[in-house]
């Protein structure tokens, strides 16, 4: 995770859209110590736990008395038009805008907002909501130094941060780390049902599937090997592992199966792209 602390964060700061994600970026935050006081949201229907938040914590709901140094945009896609009339009214020219709109790149928002606006494009994926998340980011020309690094600051509250160079590779990321929660969960259905047809009652099979995926998620994070040597370490030769990754790496296994999904993943992710 990126080196973080309070006193990288904006002076002030907007958030735009409490849901899911939007929340997640809030309890980061404020976890880390930023100030509340500091911060306003603006959501037409705020969820009770945020009402409750802001009462407790000094929130301000509704539009801040002055301009935000950064604006955090997190309403659905779908939502952009409705809520470009509140950003526009309380934004300067050099309020950093952080997206993470899914779809809308920085060409889309700057037509909307106007040249030569500081933007940061960011896709963070589900397991941000604990804390664990990992996020992909990429800035226009107008953001400085140190705006990039107060994005990446409200970014790294949820997780860690790649920052790529090219746009370009949105949709690659997208299609691995933005997708890839959902592919875990299926690779745990899947096992659980496999467990079944071995013979085992489905809610045993569902538990076993379930820690076995969460420990190795756990001894990945926590081991300085790759996961080929991991692999590698569970498989003693001639042994039921070994018979298992036989099928699994046969040249029409899993991973050509894998690469096509995840590049279906990505010819979509350019598809919906606005």
């Amino acid at each position: 995770m990126a080196e973080q602390g309070a006193d990288q964060f904006p002076a002030s700061l907007l958030l735009i859209g409490a849901g899911k994600m939007g929340g997640a970026l809030l309890d980061g935050w404020l976890r880390l110590g930023f100030d509340p006081r500091h911060i306003s949201i603006i959501d037409p229907e705020p969820d009770p736990r945020i009402v409750a938040l802001a009462r407790e914590k000094g929130l301000g709901l509704g539009a801040p008395a002055s301009p935000p140094e950064a604006l955090v945009l997190a309403v659905k896609p779908q939502m952009l038009e409705t809520a470009m009339p509140s950003m526009l009214r309380v934004m300067t020219q050099g309020t950093l805008i952080l997206s993470i709109l899914a779809g809308k790149t920085l060409a889309n928002l700057e037509a909307r907002l106007g040249d030569g606006r500081p933007i940061v494009r960011a896709m963070p994926n589900l397991p941000a909501s604990v804390g664990h998340g990992i996020t992909g980011a990429v800035a226009n020309a107008a953001v400085t130094p140190a705006q990039r690094k107060k994005a990446d600051a409200l970014l790294a509250a949820v997780g860690r941060v790649e920052w790529l160079e090219d746009e370009s590779l949105i949709d690659a990321l997208t299609a691995i780390s933005g997708s890839g929660p959902a592919y875990v969960f299926y690779l745990v259905e899947c096992l659980a049902e496999a467990g079944v047809e071995a013979g085992l009652p489905p809610d045993l099979a569902a538990r076993l599937a379930r820690a076995t995926l969460e420990g190795a998620g756990e001894l990945l994070a926590a081991s300085e090997l790759d996961p080929g040597t991991l692999r590698r370490n569970v498989t003693s030769p001639g042994g039921t592992t070994a018979a298992a990754l036989e099928v699994l790496m046969a040249e029409d296994g899993l991973l050509p199966l894998l690469k096509k999904a995840v590049l279906a993943a990505k010819r979509r992710a350019g598809e919906l792209a606005g």
